[in-house]
């Protein structure tokens, strides 16, 4: 399935933020009010993909954005993933794995220094992925720094 570098706004990846945003009120009552613009994935301070299946369908997002040191916890270098998303039908063919690595090779090429993301208690499958993939447990940072369900990990690129 091929991977592709669009804008955040895209009508394909603005399809499929629609449907995370269904599956995070399923399982945490609340779509994500995280604030993101288009602008913060553009290169070469963050990059934002999509991949198709067979048929042309949009079946999976993420993309990076780049931070720096800020109140909200963030450290110089930072490169922040967001909007890691497979569609049901997708699921276990391996492409958040793939999408992942783009992304990091990504910041990395881009100078970033450590990538960081955000989930949560009721995304286990994330948590394990990220795990699987050399994230570890890092002070909580961003939006939902607060909330008890909040789980953030990094990775040095």
């Amino acid at each position: 399935m091929p991977i592709i570098p669009v804008r955040y706004d895209h009508p394909d990846a603005v399809k499929l933020n629609d449907i995370v945003q269904e599956e995070y009120t399923e399982r945490y009552g609340e779509s994500d009010v995280t604030p993101l613009a288009p602008e913060m994935f553009d290169p070469p301070r963050g990059l934002y993909l999509l991949s198709y299946d067979d048929d042309g369908r949009p079946v999976a997002t993420g993309g990076w954005r780049a931070q720096e040191h800020s109140e909200d916890g963030y450290a110089d270098g930072d490169a922040e993933i967001k909007r890691m998303f497979v569609i049901r039908e997708a699921r276990g063919q391996g492409l958040a794995r793939r999408i992942l690595a783009e992304l990091e090779d990504s910041a990395r090429a881009a100078g970033r220094i450590r990538m960081v993301l955000e989930t949560g208690t009721e995304q286990p499958e994330a948590m394990a992925l990220y795990a699987s993939s050399g994230y570890v447990p890092v002070r909580k940072f961003g939006h939902y720094r607060f909330h008890e369900e909040s789980r953030c990990y990094g990775k040095l690129l």
